[in-house]
């Protein structure tokens, strides 16, 4: 099966869905001091790429003939300002694109784990209609971990028992009008390590999916009332592959802002991650069961590898063509 597919007649209420939708683009268009009250990480303080926060300067760079876009401090930047993965992972390449986008993000499962401080209190419905939204989007990933099982000849909880205590991660993406499209991503080439994600995106669009073994982008068309789904790296493994775990990226545009509302089904840290049935024939994904702590370690350690691979290839990249090359004679003039 595919990493991507949109569910329609999912049972989510229409309204609960517009409700949503409604208040998020209310808590994005706030003033940008309320929205640096809260981060990418989920706590207090903002990290943003996005123009309401930082101020964005565009210079020609004669470094490899590519433009490049930095992003300056501005007084609206806190002083503990962490940086997200995809700016780590930008400093570590010297990566020309930017990532450029707005998110709160927060846990909302398990619900003895909520930290209301970390949740948006405006507008002041937020609360009320995101536990009611995440409970119904919890219980949609269920049922479509029921459906996944049964694919696999398995008991319908299966999916769901390997998850131990699923946790639920919300998070609310919201794309400016970017005027240098061409230099920014809104969110760059990755996959999601948890088990499955539900994605809500609006008419825009922007989402960017792979196929071929990753060899080709198509873009996944929104659909009017459908939720968009795609499986993790631990779906991947908990079906020895047989569910792909597809790369994806979202991208921005000059004309709209876009929003999406993702929610990310992920397992405990200690449920082991090792295939639920190898069918004859076939050998495992993985050589020995491990955490999914370790699988997430495993992943950003391959990731912070990688990019330091493309920086060192950069460099020398540089460095070659900085390098003067050897002027070249005949023999005879050399021997003249």
């Amino acid at each position: 099966m595919g990493g991507f597919f949109q569910i329609v007649d999912h049972g989510v209420d229409a309204k609960l869905v517009s409700e949503m939708t409604t208040l998020a683009k209310e808590f994005f268009a706030s003033p940008p001091e309320e929205k640096l009250r809260f981060d990418m990480s989920g706590g207090k303080r903002v990290a943003s790429s996005s123009p309401a926060i930082y101020r964005q300067q565009v210079v020609d760079a004669r470094l490899a003939s590519k433009r490049i876009l930095f992003l300056h401090e501005d007084k609206a930047r806190p002083k503990d300002y962490k940086f997200s993965w995809g700016m780590l992972e930008n400093h570590l390449t010297g990566e020309a694109v930017q990532d450029w986008r707005e998110i709160v993000t927060f846990f909302s499962y398990p619900t003895r784990t909520r930290d209301y401080s970390r949740w948006p209190d405006k507008p002041e419905a937020w609360r009320a209609v995101t536990e009611e939204y995440s409970q119904k989007l919890m219980e949609l990933a269920c049922k479509l971990l029921g459906v996944l099982s049964e694919a696999m000849g398995l008991e319908t909880e299966a999916l769901t028992k390997a998850c131990v205590d699923m946790d639920q991660k919300v998070v609310v993406n919201f794309y400016p009008k970017c005027p240098q499209p061409d230099l920014t991503l809104g969110l760059k080439r990755h996959t999601d390590p948890g088990t499955i994600t539900l994605l809500l995106q609006d008419t825009v669009g922007g989402l960017q999916a792979t196929r071929d073994n990753g060899k080709t982008w198509i873009t996944v068309q929104p659909v009017d009332g459908a939720f968009v789904v795609n499986l993790g790296d631990h779906g991947h493994y908990l079906s020895n592959g047989r569910f792909k775990n597809a790369d994806h990226q979202a991208v921005v545009n000059s004309n709209s802002s876009r929003l999406s509302i993702a929610t990310f089904q992920n397992p405990a840290p200690d449920a082991t991650v090792y295939p639920l049935k190898i069918r004859e024939g076939e050998k495992s994904v993985l050589d020995e069961p491990i955490t999914f702590a370790e699988m997430y370690r495993r992943k950003m350690s391959k990731d912070i590898e990688i990019a330091m691979k493309k920086k060192l290839a950069k460099e020398q990249l540089l460095k070659d063509l900085e390098t003067p090359k050897l002027e070249t004679k005949p023999i005879e003039e050399i021997l003249a």
